[in-house]
């Protein structure tokens, strides 16, 4: 009999097909026994780090998108001394070495997951390097993908970087862990690769291998050996979204949506231009600045964001500036290390610490955008006053960009939306980080994760009262956080009066199969419905009926 477990929606679509678990980690002791030559031992740990590290940056070399900033991130966790030094104590103190790396491992990760924010995803990255050091040391195949003639349903406890970026999406179709949240490496990663994930799914340890399975990407539901009609009527679902429509994005009355890309380099304008993008709602430019000693000039970024602009050609795209802090260090800032990052000197505060890293990025924008004549916009993250909107929309209008608005994540500048609106152009609604400071919830904790599912009511109001606060001012409002990918949410986003849905290139056709169904009027009902809801389950149910998808 067919029965169905819950877990957080993370990457949209459905898949179906048997559930092969990824292979468990090599386990060390302190038991072992230590090796007998000390200073041999320190340097095979050596060279295990180094071969570590290095095949991080080859798979990073070879992947495109969010995947290879992720790999390159992790590589530098590899090769960091400070943990190195704590392995060679280790060994000194007597210790054997594989587990000498699986204790220092562990003592970095439990400190990175304390950080909280985006410090604690790092944890679980450092914990997969420490893993493939130990397969290293111990000779052995270090955690993979099973080998299957027949697409399946990946199921994990977790899934790091490395395992995610080099997924076949033609083998496997569905992403399961039983840990992690929906704005995790695993989740953007999914999203990168057109694949449905389901997490932080706790139920998901009960599940055999080889137990067939639907899961649900878009709800996060899993249902556990589905009959026959139930299989095929997932897969001809799955053909006809093959089959969707293309072009712009629209209601089936004819309400317009564009449809935009979330990208960081080259390589994600280029896939989202052949997906269909109709421009970009967030460009990433920490690829530009992360991993180095020193600022890239105004002529290095201005040849990097040109390349970008002229991949996009006429169509608009949007600029976020620099937006890291202690939890994406810059050595070129010199920043203080913080207790909790995620509330600390980051985005638009980070000029406070070095304004010309600002100055310099918005000359080198405007300069890009003359170069190649795209429409481009810029936006500020961890904007929170009326002081602060105005000092960047000043700053931008210095530098010749004429059209500058601000991110909408922290619940203040929703609360200020009608005073922020006098001061810019836009507002662009970050859902991720948003959600995390509603509800007090750090986004990578997966015992949290269901403060970060959208169909949260108390989500939905603060992006009303977003659009309210803007539409005394006529000042646009985009959304380019995780929820725009969920097909059924964007719905209730339109409805809520969202002009634009910016998200993962290979989440568009989703998106714009799903407005293509339903009226405005349908849409609209739809965010009445989520608004007036009890519970985030209770939403979500009441808004597909709305829009005509119950199952």
């Amino acid at each position: 009999m067919t029965r169905e477990i819950r877990g957080v929606a993370a990457a949209p679509g459905v898949a179906v097909g048997p559930v092969k678990w990824l292979a468990s980690a090599p386990v060390t002791s302190p038991t072992d026994t230590p090796g007998s030559d000390v200073d041999a031992e320190i340097t095979r740990v050596e060279t295990a780090f180094e071969a570590v590290a290095g095949r991080y940056s080859a798979m990073a070399l070879d992947a495109k998108g969010p995947a290879a900033d992720i790999l390159f991130m992790t590589s530098a966790l590899a090769a960091d001394p400070a943990l190195l030094d704590q392995v060679r104590a280790g060994i000194r103190a007597g210790g054997p070495t594989a587990h000498s790396v699986t204790e220092a491992v562990t003592h970095f990760s439990e400190q990175l997951a304390a950080l909280g924010g985006m410090m604690a995803e790092r944890a679980s990255d450092l914990r997969d390097v420490g893993q493939r050091v130990v397969a290293e040391l111990l000779g052995v195949d270090p955690p993979g993908i099973p080998d299957s003639a027949a697409p399946f349903v990946l199921a994990a406890q977790d899934l790091a970087p490395a395992d995610t970026a080099t997924l076949d999406p033609a083998k496997v179709v569905g992403l399961l862990t039983v840990a992690g949240g929906p704005t995790s490496h695993t989740a953007i990663l999914a999203k990168a690769l057109g694949i449905p994930a389901v997490v932080a799914c706790p139920g998901a340890v009960d599940i055999a291998e080889d137990t067939d399975v639907v899961l649900d990407g878009s709800s996060g539901t899993v249902e556990i050996e589905p009959d026959a009609p139930r299989r095929e009527a997932v897969l001809a679902a799955r053909a006809r979204q093959a089959d969707a429509p293309t072009g712009p994005g629209r209601t089936s009355d004819g309400h317009a949506v564009p449809l935009l890309a979330n990208v960081g380099s080259a390589a994600d304008a280029q896939l989202a231009v052949e997906l269909g993008a109709e421009g970009v709602g967030l460009f990433r430019t920490e690829f530009l600045f992360l991993g180095r000693k020193s600022a890239p000039t105004i002529a290095d970024q201005t040849a990097q964001y040109s390349e970008i602009f002229r991949i996009m050609g006429d169509r608009p795209v949007t600029v976020r500036t620099l937006d890291a802090g202690s939890d994406k260090p810059l050595p070129f800032l010199n920043l203080p290390e913080e207790e909790n990052p995620a509330l600390g000197v980051r985005g638009l505060r980070l000029s406070s610490v070095d304004e010309g890293a600002l100055l310099d990025q918005l000359s080198a924008i405007e300069a890009a955008a003359q170069a190649t004549g795209t429409p481009v916009q810029v936006m500020a993250p961890m904007v929170g006053t009326v002081e602060e909107a105005n000092y960047f929309v000043t700053r931008a209008r210095e530098a010749g960009v004429k059209t500058a608005g601000v991110m909408v994540e922290i619940p203040a500048a929703a609360i200020r939306s009608e005073q922020l609106g006098a001061e810019v152009e836009f507002f662009s609604i970050g859902t991720n980080d948003l959600s995390q400071y509603l509800f007090g919830a750090d986004r990578m904790s997966s015992s949290l994760a269901a403060l970060h599912n959208p169909w949260q009511p108390a989500l939905a109001a603060t992006i009303a009262m977003v659009i309210a606060g803007a539409s005394k001012h006529g000042v646009k409002v985009g959304v380019c956080g995780e929820s725009a990918s969920n097909p059924e949410f964007a719905c209730v986003l339109v409805g809520l009066g969202v002009q634009t849905l910016s998200m993962a290139p290979r989440s568009i056709a989703g998106v714009r199969a799903q407005l293509a169904e339903v009226t405005l009027e349908q849409c609209k009902a739809a965010a009445a419905a989520v608004l007036a809801a009890r519970t985030a389950e209770d939403a979500a149910t009441a808004a597909r009926s709305a829009l005509g998808r119950d199952r």
